[in-house]
């Protein structure tokens, strides 16, 4: 049986997705003389989707998967980076992940912020 979306869940699940084109598109270098703006637009929509998108029983699974992918994301990342500056051509892939860093760190800060407050209060 399907759920019905309220008006918060609905606007998290569109930052969700809006932020990980946005983040893609940030990292391939479509967004020219507005990079910038684009990079606090991902950052905003990272803070939205922790705020609004996270149930309390989906708190779980989503800290585990995001802190993994902001590992791996980070991680892959410094390892390509070295691998830039070896001159293979991953330039373009670093940025991305990078971006898809500015997307899931501010969402996964939020939701482990909220976990800590709700174990406290219990």
């Amino acid at each position: 049986m399907a759920k019905k979306m309220g008006a918060g869940n609905m606007l998290g699940s569109w930052s969700f997705l809006v932020g990980l084109v946005l983040a893609v598109l940030l990292g391939l270098g479509f967004t020219g003389a507005y990079a910038s703006q684009m990079l606090w637009a991902v950052f905003l929509l990272g803070l939205v989707v922790g705020l609004l998108n996270i149930t309390a029983g989906e708190t779980s699974a989503f800290l585990t998967s995001g802190t993994v992918l902001v590992l791996v994301s980070y991680l892959g990342a410094n390892v390509l980076g070295d691998a830039a500056g070896a001159g293979l051509g991953v330039d373009i892939l670093v940025s991305v992940l990078n971006s898809i860093l500015t997307l899931f760190v501010p969402a996964t800060i939020i939701v482990a912020l909220r976990a800590v407050f709700s174990l406290a209060r219990n």
